[in-house]
């Protein structure tokens, strides 16, 4: 019997598996899902990766607990030894793999192809892959990727307090998410992250959307901002509520000092994406940003991963963004002429 949004799964399956991985026939796929995430998603993935020719794994096994390298003592052996060892890794979990020591290990290895896409039930994944055009999405990104690139500073603010400066470092990669052929790790799309030079990093960043980062600092909708205020880089006090001293506990439980290191900022463009509390989607709501401290991946240092226990993302809504003083992103509405037509032809 059909199911709900059947079809529109399976195009939003295929347009993943065959326009953005490009998998080709022979090819290893491992899709991974624990049992908190949607397996319908998962098991059409597979289907279709099995169509398109490749040898496909599907993995469903227990939730773990936390995020990063505290996922660790939860999973099964055979999961840690197979995960580097694929050519593609479509990872669905809930309860994220992504910044554990078996990721950072298949992200390196130059042969895997790593996928995140953490938390996508049926709605997500065709919302923001199924109902997008690529081609279009494509040239917007490839646009502000490019823009982002040439320059040297950048300044970000938002309404609820955010006021924040930093300087480029051109060696390190700009990760545009939107084609995964290459090995490394890889993002749903409608996102553009880096990292700033660490030490160039000063000012507030007020996040009034959502946090994630696992255990007690899941804390998802925010009722008030919870602020930031970062010097050269780290992390030097946390302000605001209940939720603000919830996260400040649990940055002290975790002991490291790596965790209030900055590790990346990106803009959220997903034309489609809502803020719902999944923090996969909650990322590309159009016109944000969001930050990550923490742990650092190998695609963001565009080296070795910067270790620390955990990693925890949040973010700022409507965003004004603005690259060597010149405001290229209004209060969520990009305004460059060139962005600005492309983001009509995607509906924003």
């Amino acid at each position: 019997m059909p199911s709900y949004l059947d079809l529109e799964l399976s195009q939003a399956a295929y347009k993943l598996m065959h326009d953005q991985v490009r998998v080709k026939k022979g090819e290893s796929v491992l899709i991974t899902i624990d049992s908190r995430a949607d397996f319908r998603v998962a098991e059409e993935i597979a289907k279709v990766s099995e169509m398109l020719g490749a040898k496909v794994m599907l993995a469903w096994h227990s939730t773990p607990k936390g995020y990063g390298a505290l996922t660790m003592p939860y999973l099964p052996e055979p999961l840690i030894a197979c995960a580097d060892k694929t050519d593609v890794w479509i990872e669905m979990n809930d309860q994220w793999l992504l910044y554990s020591p078996i990721w950072d290990a298949a992200v390196t290895n130059g042969r895997t192809r790593q996928v995140m896409l953490g938390g996508l039930g049926i709605d997500r994944i065709v919302r923001c892959i199924g109902q997008v055009d690529i081609d279009i999405q494509k040239e917007f990104q490839d646009t502000l990727t490019a823009m982002t690139k040439k320059a040297k500073k950048v300044r970000i603010t938002n309404d609820a307090g955010t006021d924040v400066s930093f300087l480029m470092d051109p060696q390190r990669p700009v990760n545009n998410e939107i084609i995964y052929d290459q090995p490394g790790g890889h993002f749903l799309l409608g996102q553009i992250g880096w990292a700033p030079v660490e030490e160039s990093i000063n000012g507030v960043i007020a996040f009034d959307g959502t946090i994630s980062g696992g255990g007690d600092a899941e804390l998802g909708f925010l009722t008030e901002p919870v602020i930031y205020v970062v010097e050269k880089g780290r992390i030097q006090e946390i302000k605001g509520g209940k939720q603000a001293d919830i996260l400040r506990a649990y940055y002290k439980k975790l002991d490291d000092p790596n965790m209030y290191i900055a590790a990346h900022v990106c803009y959220g463009c997903n034309p489609n994406a809502k803020l719902e509390g999944t923090t996969t989607e909650d990322e590309r709501v159009w016109g944000s940003t969001e930050w990550g401290f923490g742990h650092q991946g190998s695609n963001y240092s565009g080296g070795a991963p910067r270790e620390a226990k955990s990693h925890i993302d949040g973010i700022c809504l409507e965003c004004t963004v603005f690259l060597d003083n010149v405001k290229i992103l209004d209060q969520g509405v990009f305004i460059e002429p060139t962005l600005k037509a492309l983001a009509a032809k995607l509906g924003k």
